[in-house]
């Protein structure tokens, strides 16, 4: 397990730079402000690319190179066309489920977390770039581009998150997380604005359909690996003190039941994951299901899912940074059972939607944009008091693993309703258990008391 993080003066890795000099606000800030630009420059990733570009474009390029049975072959294993997207994504997780624990104790055993940090961002970016050339048949570089870039986005947000303990003292962290969030969305809403105006206006441009998805989905890449440079010049590495027989991190699987038996030791730490885990399926599985639910049971066409896209982006924004304030007022615990509560009442609303009635999905796109960052913003804050100093990366890798690797659970049950009862209706609000289970589950955790567990300074609201 990783070493306590320290500098060779004893200075904790969080509270001072190499030289073990504790850092003025002005240093703070400035690697506050760099560290935002990280969401900043991934978060169009995320928005342009997964959840409007690359699913029916990638499905598009597999068909064209089907068989007449409808069937694709890679490495001669017979798949469904309209399957490929969906195990690409599968393929990408399984490798970020193996990459994450192993980068995350490296980084906390080398203390190097930013040329980690660089390399899982460019290699991201240039696989998003390269998407540029997915024309015509070529749906297996498709596939590997997507595995790529998927498991380097969630490798990168590892080390990403790891770094909030060491720049945002305790009573700063919700606000820091919620800017960051903040940042993210407005790139997202920028990025996507301007691909929508590309996109839909393509023929004016004497661009193919094609074309245009290729140069939306290659200039995602380039705004990721542009505006990555801002934060890798601003955040700075803190040294570490090895512990004796503290040797190489092992496989990505030995690294994640080393890190989940040293979470034994933190019970308190632990009990907040599982419920995290629990609610955030649920919010995973209501952003990709909407469309679904938009598209099949009330009749809406594209143009009005890509804007009802755009909406939450935005209003994500304000919602991200309106939960930081009353987080400081109310503490992170009361606001994010607060917005669980929101997320029950938006998917009831949901359930009662009238089809063919686009204002009223607006309505819900905006309840749903309005908790969305605000609820992942502060559950990061908070999970950030309960990890002890020197494992920031290792921690921070389980977290993502349960934001990105183990949200299945969710669809499956979404799915296994609507083969059941037939209806979307019934499937989406299904999803409450997600979150009034996710309620109790955090609601039992006394988090002050995890905090001193962990070892960290408890804050005055938390």
């Amino acid at each position: 397990m990783s070493a306590e993080n320290t500098d060779p003066a004893g200075t904790a890795a969080g509270s001072g730079p190499p030289g073990g000099d504790a850092p003025t606000a002005a240093e703070r800030r400035r690697e506050q402000h760099g560290w935002y630009f990280y969401d900043f420059a991934c978060s169009v990733y995320s928005a342009s690319v997964l959840t409007v570009f690359i699913g029916p474009y990638l499905t598009s390029v597999a068909k064209a190179a089907a068989d007449a049975e409808g069937f694709v072959h890679p490495l001669g294993i017979p798949v469904r066309a309209g399957s490929f997207f969906a195990y690409a994504v599968s393929a990408s997780v399984i490798l970020a489920v193996l990459l994450m624990p192993l980068v995350g104790a490296v980084a906390d055993r080398t203390g190097r977390k930013k040329p980690l940090l660089a390399a899982a961002a460019y290699t991201g970016a240039g696989a998003t770039t390269a998407m540029f050339f997915l024309g015509g048949e070529r749906y297996l570089l498709g596939g590997l581009l997507l595995i790529v870039a998927n498991a380097s986005m969630a490798v990168s947000m590892v080390l990403y998150n790891a770094y909030l303990p060491q720049i945002a003292e305790p009573d700063e962290r919700d606000a820091v997380s919620s800017r960051g969030w903040a940042f993210g969305y407005t790139a997202g809403s920028v990025m996507l604005v301007v691909n929508l105006v590309l996109y839909q206006g393509h023929e004016s441009f004497g661009l193919s359909e094609g074309m245009a998805v290729r140069i939306c989905l290659a200039s995602a890449g380039l705004w990721w690996g542009a505006f990555a440079l801002v934060p890798l010049r601003r955040l700075r590495d803190r040294h570490v003190v090895r512990a004796p027989g503290g040797g190489p991190a092992g496989s990505g699987w030995k690294q994640l039941v080393a890190t989940l038996k040293d979470m034994r030791k933190h019970p308190l730490t632990l009990s907040f994951l599982l419920a995290y885990l629990v609610y955030n399926d649920g919010v995973q599985t209501v952003i990709s299901q909407a469309s679904v639910y938009g598209s099949e049971e009330l009749g809406l066409e594209q143009s009005t899912l890509i804007a009802a896209v755009l909406l939450v982006q935005v209003l994500a924004v304000a919602g991200a940074l309106g939960m930081g304030r009353l987080a400081r007022v109310y503490g992170a615990k009361r606001t994010i059972l607060g917005s669980l509560a929101a997320w029950t009442v938006t998917l009831a609303a949901g359930y009662f939607l009238p089809a063919g009635a686009p204002v009223w999905f607006f309505v819900l796109a905006a309840m749903i944009g309005l908790v969305l960052g605000g609820s992942q913003a502060l559950s990061r804050s908070l999970f950030s008091h309960l990890v002890p100093k020197g494992k920031e990366a290792e921690y921070f890798s389980a977290y993502e693993i349960s934001d990105r690797g183990v949200s299945w659970v969710g669809p499956l049950v979404f799915g296994l309703t609507y083969q059941l009862t037939g209806s979307y209706r019934d499937a989406i609000i299904s999803l409450v258990v997600f979150f009034a289970l996710g309620f109790v589950l955090l609601a039992r955790v006394p988090v002050r008391a995890a905090v001193a567990a962990a070892g960290n300074p408890v804050p005055d609201r938390i």
